[in-house]
């Protein structure tokens, strides 16, 4: 009795134990596990440590927590793929949000961002983010970082981000943003309230209009103020002056016009200041007082005529000046070349005269002095000398000819410095480089841009950077043994780019805690540079040479957690016992229907034959429910009248679109069966690809390619917040006709779609045009004797063939007389009909016999108006047009007609018509409104570098 009592008491322990072990698994699960699950269901690519477990108490890498609430998030150039949804925004505790260098993660930035009301860190830098940027960013209080750069946002700049009082860094460069720059007014907030803010990172975007003079401030503590590379108009705010922190400024490659602001003296800090391919006049303003200056370019402005400034020679700290095509005249003052610091010297273009002396003392620094295409006659230079002198184009030149080293021509290359090794490379795998310690490794790497570069002519400048970066890089105890620096050049946009490949300390490779931590030096600015240097930003490359094995647990860990598993096996068993015939019976079940789809077609009322299908994926209804959370009405992103447009994630991680028919709908089996049909059969790059369907319990279900950006009717109207000028209507039109040519003479038996329009052609990611919804299309091989179908008439009024519409008789020019309407569509940016008025009768009522674009205007879309010097084509575009919708089908063109037409008028405008739209142009991404649908992306902080940056900026 006594062992038996023993016996009983181990075992009612060991219930207790087992009892106590599972409610302290379940308690110490986070409250953000759910909604750190439901935000990236569906991604890829995301550490194998998120496989299992909670968040905060199994330590997935690159998540922080405190307290099991998740603070911050840092996943940066993992790859990434998929979307940033709304769940985002119950993660209530989150303070940092780095999603730094992962292109695959798209759609839009969600509304719902704006509830993160303890967020202190928003870095999205080098992702895939298209839309606008939603206004609620303005509600996130606590915000000091907002890095929005190197996206595709477009739309204007929420003037709500002036409500955010403690906002230290603002940037938004190489975007697709557009319109004016917001200042306060009334109670409607403006950029001019960021008294806090140091840095307006706004370069490479397409901000237009004129600069308020209320933007700047004596109250504004801005250290940096970029606005180059936009189309911003209108003088230089004078008010400008008035900010004395400043220390970096561009305004460069606008259409900035007027006279430079006098004040600008007064800007004692500035070190770089670009000015340059403006239209600025007037006189140059003298800049003594700027003495910390050392890059200055106000070149191709269009100055009044002057000699060389001789208060140039008061800047002695500059060490570039360049001033190419600014009207120049006259002799150099020789003194400008005793500047101590003085590298460069560009003032090529211009109408300098007389003799170019160089004799006796001048900057031992000195490198590059070009003259190029001036009126310098004669060149006075001692034996000596030590930098490059360039005269091609001068008259001292065509009488020096070919015997003066001074007058080849010559381009400035830049430098080619690469980091010196001073030692034997050892021979490495393919995929290894070797480190400048000459050890094989697997490097972080990236590209550095300086967006204000300083002089970098000299080796000094490399070798100083890098003793700097790997100096602080160590003093954050981070994992590096070294690093090097290659392929330095200068861009187009005037940004130094160089090549950073930093290479890990003691293994070969940088684990993902280790590249989280680097990413994260560099996109939260972490790391800063010396004054000198100026603004940068760093772009990551996706690092995949991951190693490390994770640690196994202590002994008695292992005992406790086998006791628990083998506790849970035994649980386990008695479910799954019950479980097993039921699975095995809906297994079979679901087998049966996956081998025919379409059993119970005519038990559901469909009618007609069974669908025929050619490769098209069957999904069960259980598959799309989970795949849209129960079609939530979170993921419906679109209805019509045959019902709603849900966004889905698949099992996969593919990103679907997925259209539910409602009973009553006016889409019903007919037009489901034929989608299904055609859809599976038929394949383009221009049309919406099928990716399977749903033809269970009553259901009626397409699945679709996931199309980010809408209808071209959403476009059109700006409901989608994408903007389309000339040359990507040129290319929207040329696709969606590749689609129809596709159909019409390619597809077997060839098709007739029934209901082109605009809100029947999608725009993908990069606004490649997809021609959808193809319920009420029909087979070529259905026509008679005569070439068409007698059928009863459908589609959209405004876009229907009117000979069709009178016969009943269809054919394939009744495609194109939508076409027509469509590509008149593409100009006016009005529907069909709108007021009473017919577009097609509007259009030919403006042209009215003339054969130009200023008969056109009062119908045009204000956008193209905007700048008629780029609308070349035009005319044939019209032309075109009206051939489609000519009344008598007979004198249609067909549609291998109409590309061949489309393509040629590409060319024209400089485009070539089988290049994708990635190379032929720079697109602009945009909104998801309606039909673009947004999901999730997400990243990891997981490192031994702080949350707070050690010194700001």
């Amino acid at each position: 009795m006594g062992v038996l009592g023993c016996v009983l008491r181990a075992l009612r322990i060991g219930l207790v134990l087992a009892f106590i072990c599972f409610q302290l698994i379940i308690t110490a699960q986070s409250q953000d596990a759910d909604a750190l699950k439901a935000l990236t269901q569906g991604w890829g690519n995301l550490p194998p440590s998120w496989t299992s477990g909670d968040p905060c108490g199994n330590r997935w890498e690159g998540i922080t927590c405190t307290n099991s609430r998740i603070i911050a998030i840092t996943l940066s150039a993992m790859g990434l793929r998929g979307q940033l949804t709304g769940d985002i925004a119950t993660l209530s505790e989150l303070q940092i949000l780095d999603l730094s260098y992962n292109k695959g993660l798209t759609g839009s930035l969600p509304q719902s961002i704006g509830r993160l009301s303890k967020l202190r860190r928003l870095i999205l830098l080098g992702c895939g983010l298209s839309g606008k940027i939603p206004d609620s960013v303005g509600s996130l209080e606590q915000l000091i970082d907002l890095s929005l750069n190197d996206n595709n946002f477009s739309g204007e700049i929420p003037a709500s981000i002036g409500n955010l009082k403690k906002l230290y860094w603002l940037d938004v460069a190489n975007n697709q943003l557009s319109g004016g720059i917001p200042v306060s007014s009334g109670n409607t907030p403006g950029l001019d309230l960021l008294v806090n803010t140091k840095h307006f990172h706004f370069g490479m975007n397409r901000f237009s209009g004129t600069i308020s003079p209320r933007l700047f401030h004596s109250k504004m503590t801005l250290i940096h103020v970029l606005f180059d590379n936009n189309r911003l108009s209108g003088s230089i705010p004078s008010t400008l002056g008035l900010v004395s922190t400043l220390e970096a400024v561009r305004f460069d490659r606008n259409s900035m016009s007027g006279d430079l602001p006098s004040n600008l003296g007064n800007l004692t800090h500035v070190n770089e200041l670009f000015l340059s391919n403006n239209d600025l006049t007037g006189p140059i303003p003298d800049l003594t007082g700027m003495n910390s200056l050392n890059n200055l370019d106000l070149s191709n402005n269009s100055f009044d005529a002057a000699e060389v400034p001789k208060w140039l020679a008061t800047l002695q700290s500059l060490t570039t000046l360049t001033m190419e095509g600014t009207e120049l005249e006259g002799e150099l003052p020789p003194e400008i070349f005793n500047i101590p610091q003085l590298q460069n010297v560009r003032l090529r273009n211009n109408r300098i005269s007389g003799t170019f002396g160089l004799k006796g003392s001048y900057s031992g620094q000195l490198q590059t002095i070009d003259l190029q295409n001036n009126s310098i006659s004669q060149v006075i230079v001692g034996l000596d000398y030590n930098f490059t002198l360039k005269l091609a184009d001068n008259p001292y030149c065509q009488e020096a000819g070919a015997s003066s080293p001074f007058c080849t021509k010559q381009q400035d290359l830049g430098s080619s410095y690469t980091t010196p090794v001073s030692c034997i490379p050892p021979r490495c795998s393919s995929d290894q480089i070797p480190s400048p310690t000459c050890k094989c490794s697997y490097p972080f790497t990236g590209t550095l841009v300086f967006r204000a570069p300083p002089a970098f002519g000299s080796t000094n400048f490399f070798t100083e950077l890098q003793r700097d970066l790997l100096q602080k890089l160590n003093n954050f105890r981070l994992p590096v043994e070294s690093l090097s620096l290659s392929d330095v050049s200068v861009d187009q946009f005037g940004y130094l780019n160089m090549k950073l490949a930093v290479f890990p300390a003691v293994q070969d490779h940088f684990n993902r805690t280790g590249v989280f931590s680097l990413a994260f030096v560099f996109s939260n600015q972490t790391y800063k540079p010396p004054k000198e240097y100026g603004p940068y930003v760093f772009y990551a490359s996706t690092y995949t040479q991951f190693g490390g094995a994770r640690s196994n647990s202590k002994s008695h860990t292992g005992i406790v957690v086998g006791a628990a598993v083998g506790g849970s096996v035994l649980l386990l068993l008695l479910v799954c016992a019950g479980g097993y015939a039921y699975y095995q019976r809906k297994r079979v079940e679901k087998a049966k229907q996956q081998a025919n789809p379409f059993v119970s077609w005519d038990s559901n009322g469909a009618g007609g034959d069974v669908p025929q299908l050619k490769g098209a994926r069957f999904f069960s209804l259980e598959e799309l429910q989970k795949s849209t959370h129960n079609f939530s009405e979170a993921n419906n992103i679109g209805s019509g009248g045959y019902g709603k447009v849900y966004r889905g994630v698949l099992n996969d991680g593919q990103i679907v679109a997925i259209k539910r028919s409602q009973q009553g709908s006016m889409q019903g089996s007919r037009e489901f069966k034929n989608e299904v049909e055609l859809l599976s059969r038929v394949h383009h790059k221009n049309l919406v690809k099928l990716v399977g369907f749903c033809f269970d319990k009553g259901e009626h279900t397409l699945v679709y390619e996931f199309i980010p950006n809408g209808t071209l009717m959403d476009s059109l109207s700006g409901k989608s917040g994408i903007q389309l000028d000339w040359l990507k209507r040129l290319m929207v039109t040329l696709g969606s006709a590749r689609g129809l040519q596709y159909l019409h003479e390619l597809a077997d038996p060839p098709i007739i779609h029934r209901d082109i329009k605009s809100s029947n052609i999608l725009l993908d990611e990069r606004l490649n045009a997809k021609v959808a919804d193809f319920g009420l299309s029909k087979l070529f091989g259905d026509t008679d004797q005569k070439g068409y179908v007698t059928t009863q008439v459908k589609g959209t009024m405004g876009y229907l063939d009117p000979e069709y519409f009178m016969t009943n008789q269809l054919t394939e020019k009744s495609d194109i007389y939508s076409f027509g309407v469509v590509m008149l569509e593409l100009i006016t940016a009005r529907r069909p009909i709108q007021d009473g008025k017919y577009i097609v009768k509007e259009i030919r009522e403006a042209k009215d016999g003339k054969n130009d674009l200023y008969s056109l205007q009062r119908v045009m879309d204000p956008i193209l108006l905007s700048n008629t010097t780029l609308l070349v084509g035009f005319e044939k575009y019209v032309d075109l047009a009206l051939k489609c919708v000519q009344e008598e089908a007979a004198k249609r063109p067909t549609m291998g007609e109409v590309v061949k037409e489309i393509e040629h008028i590409v060319q024209l405008a400089g485009i070539n018509p089988n290049a994708d739209n990635s190379s032929s142009y720079e697109v602009s991404i945009a909104g998801n409104y309606g039909h673009p649908y947004s999901d999730n992306s997400l990243f990891q902080y997981s490192g031994s570098i702080p949350l707070t940056r050690p010194e700001l900026p």
